[in-house]
């Protein structure tokens, strides 16, 4: 929800918890983005001169002006430009850790501590501050001080081995998925460590974030060194599923997770009175000839016909959007899953509350303006002076 209407009145469920952002590019940011929709109070902690990497990352919002990812990443956010290689910055930052909550920090594994900003060091002047500390392999191991970028992390938690056309290359996702998976996984472990009462460190890194979402392939190369082949879009075991091309072109997804889904499915498709594919074991012994039947019969309607029919017979199919096509969605926009702060079009908060829901107050802010000595802040219009 957008900071206007009525719903702007209602109380946000974090208001009074602070949160020190010192974090850059997506997966840190996202973490404190999330917070903040909440109600969170956020300051991000810049750099001075050019400031933080994702304001010129990717498209901007306007013409020589901020990216449309820092919009987004940095809503609901207060900015501030300290130098922290400089005492008077570091100074500043402990400052704003004392009666903070929260610090969000994404540097190389000891630089924090070679900063003399380490936990210990924070706790000693705020013994309760949670320290979420997002790295690309964790704190500790062989890999603790490699750089941790999304892609890498992608590349090396199986998702892109198993990703992509039997006979093509390992695909990672066409977008920064393991920093957003990331962002929640650390939004969710920051709230717990809070929960807890105790100051204590958050490790949450993007290689085993994206183990979170693997489903049970972990479990199985494990337990059994079983690493699943590519199958495009299909899944080894439900069977069919994955995208179909219409008549007219356009591409059909579907699902058979679900038995009586199944069942419906191979009924429609006039498979329903053959023993074989009765069950999910007989349906992937023989997954080509399933998978044939059902991509001639799609291939012999228009998109919108073999929706209505699916729709009909209760069958879990729908088209393949394109993102442009997404934003006009029937369901979407009734939904309003897409709102506008300051000008720019985002997706609102991650979750709805039914009493006290997370509201965008405003886009992200402008750069912080140098006044001569630190800290330089730059606020919305609107919002309280800092503490």
């Amino acid at each position: 929800m957008s900071d206007s209407g009525p719903e702007a009145t209602w109380p946000l469920p974090l208001a009074g918890l602070r949160v020190i952002d010192c974090s850059t590019v997506v997966a840190g940011p996202g973490c404190a983005r999330h917070l903040g929709d909440f109600g969170a109070e956020v300051i991000k902690v810049e750099r001075p001169g050019s400031g933080d990497g994702a304001r010129s990352l990717g498209w901007p919002a306007e013409e020589g002006g901020d990216s449309v990812w820092w919009k987004i990443l940095s809503r609901n956010k207060r900015c501030i430009t300290l130098d922290l290689a400089s005492p008077d910055g570091r100074a500043a930052l402990l400052d704003l850790c004392a009666d903070a909550h929260v610090l969000v920090e994404n540097l190389r594994a000891g630089s924090l501590e070679k900063l003399g900003l380490g936990p210990e060091a924070l706790w000693a002047r705020n013994p309760k501050l949670v320290v979420t500390r997002i790295s690309g392999f964790g704190l500790d191991g062989p890999y603790a001080r490699r750089p941790g970028f999304a892609t890498l992390a992608e590349a090396m938690s199986g998702f892109a081995a198993g990703n992509g056309e039997p006979d093509g290359p390992p695909l990672p996702p066409p977008v920064a998925l393991a920093d957003e998976v990331t962002g929640l996984t650390a939004a969710f472990a920051t709230m717990v460590a809070l929960w807890s009462g105790v100051g204590q460190v958050v490790d949450a890194n993007l290689l085993e974030s994206m183990l979170q979402v693997m489903g049970p392939l972990p479990s199985m190369a494990a337990m059994f060194a079983y690493d699943q082949p590519r199958l495009g879009s299909g899944l080894p075991y439900t069977v069919p599923r994955g995208t179909f091309q219409a008549g007219d072109g356009r591409w059909v997804a579907f699902s058979t997770s679900a038995e009586p889904v199944a069942a419906r499915l191979m009924a429609l498709i006039g498979l329903g009175d053959d023993p074989r594919f009765e069950t999910a074991a007989g349906r992937i012994a023989d997954r080509d000839v399933v998978e044939a039947a059902l991509r001639e019969w799609v291939a012999a309607r228009p998109a919108d016909e073999v929706l209505d029919l699916c729709e009909s017979a209760d069958v879990a199919a729908a088209p393949v959007l394109s993102m442009t096509e997404l934003m006009a969605d029937p369901h979407v926009v009734a939904r309003g899953s897409m709102i506008e702060v300051d000008g720019v079009t985002m997706p609102g908060p991650s979750a709805r509350l039914s009493a006290t829901p997370g509201r965008v107050r405003w886009a992200g802010p402008p750069r912080p303006v140098p006044s001569g000595a630190p800290p330089a802040w730059s606020d919305p219009p609107g919002t309280p002076a800092p503490r």
